[in-house]
């Protein structure tokens, strides 16, 4: 279920960033200011959605080139499939997404590897149209609910919160609604009563008075409560073959990522916006206002220094057996490694906060 990867996008796909154009190759360069430095291809799934912000950020800072590495961002179209399997399939080198993916990759035998971790909850609501009746995943049964896309981490998401309640996938209708505009229209026509969805969607919601949060999986403590412990979520994902063979080019992007966090942890939602694509914060159904309003309350999710945290890997894979994923194929300590943020904040000075996982997860 590959999707066709654009350029940097805007929410409605329609303002291109002009930025490099999306390249074949993974070791080329992208012109004469970057000739020494290697290339790599990143697709992200969803770059215009805050919990995927610090991708474009850290390009908008000069980070990437700043740590010896030319980044070629790319979004998928829409949903939230296309990243991971666009890279997993060779279509770009590495992928923007959730760690969770790491482990339904490794039950299909493809080893993907998560080298950098960006956010320690979903930064996710689960948003309920105001005559919905929907207060908890109890209320479920019965119900169309939109994820951004079948077979994404809303998805699996979705089905893990209605488990807990014994509510059955086939209890409930799944509606691939996206995000931004489209999931706002799924709830204004009334095509699903709830999307699972993120900042800045959430608060288009809210202002425009179609849907309450009924569900937080956006702040650490919502995902904590809900979730039972902490629920990594975006990261970088690669090959394990191509990492192993793209040492340098591997640890740039890290260095660069876990420079960009420690700058988000030491800057506010407003300083962060200012340097975002005015696009992205600031269009047909965000205002700039709302954006960094939203920002505000769910900073919290970002890592500071782009560790896995502990317990982290345990809590995704708990959820991937309850909601039926084949595990036994599954060795968590290979989903993913500290490696190269530990290097990363070493060579920057930086003090690790976050309690590292290990490979027993």
């Amino acid at each position: 279920m590959f999707k066709r990867a654009i350029c940097l996008v805007a929410a409605a796909g329609t303002l291109a960033l002009g930025t490099a154009a999306c390249s074949s190759s993974a070791s080329g360069s992208s012109g004469s200011g970057s000739a020494a430095l290697p290339t790599v291809r990143l697709m992200v799934g969803g770059i215009d959605k805050q919990i995927y912000l610090p991708y474009q950020l850290a390009q908008d800072l000069g980070f990437y080139k700043k740590y010896g590495v030319n980044v070629e961002l790319s979004t998928e179209q829409q949903g939230g499939v296309g990243a991971e399997d666009a890279m997993a399939s060779g279509q770009v080198d590495m992928a923007g997404a959730w760690y969770i993916h790491t482990i339904d990759f490794q039950a299909k035998g493809k080893d993907v590897i998560d080298i950098v971790q960006l956010s320690g909850a979903p930064g996710e609501r689960e948003m309920c149209a105001t005559n919905s009746g929907v207060h908890s995943a109890a209320d479920f049964k019965g119900k169309t609910l939109g994820v951004t896309d079948l077979g994404s981490g809303t998805d699996e998401l979705t089905q893990f919160l209605a488990s807990q309640q014994g509510i059955s996938h086939s209890d409930y209708h799944t509606l691939a609604a996206g995000a931004g505009a489209t999931a706002i229209a799924a709830i204004q026509g009334g095509s699903a009563q709830c999307v699972m969805t993120t900042q800045p969607t959430v608060g288009a919601l809210e202002s425009k008075h179609l849907a309450y949060p009924a569900i937080d999986l956006a702040t650490t403590s919502g995902a904590t409560a809900a979730l039972g412990g902490a629920w990594p979520a975006a990261g970088v994902l690669a090959q394990a073959s191509w990492v192993k063979s793209h040492q340098k080019a591997t640890q740039a992007v890290v260095d660069a990522l876990v420079a960009t966090m420690h700058w988000i942890a030491t800057h506010s939602a407003a300083d962060i916006a200012a340097e975002m694509p005015p696009q992205f914060v600031s269009n047909s159904t965000i205002t700039k206002a709302q954006y960094i309003a939203g920002l505000t309350t769910d900073k919290g999710q970002f890592l500071p220094d782009g560790i896995m945290p502990a317990g982290g890997p345990k809590t995704v894979y708990a959820m991937e057996k309850v909601i039926g994923v084949d595990t036994s194929k599954v060795t968590l300590g290979d989903t993913f490694t500290n490696q190269y943020a530990l290097a990363a904040n070493k060579l920057e000075g930086f003090t690790v906060t976050t309690t590292p996982a290990t490979s027993a997860g």
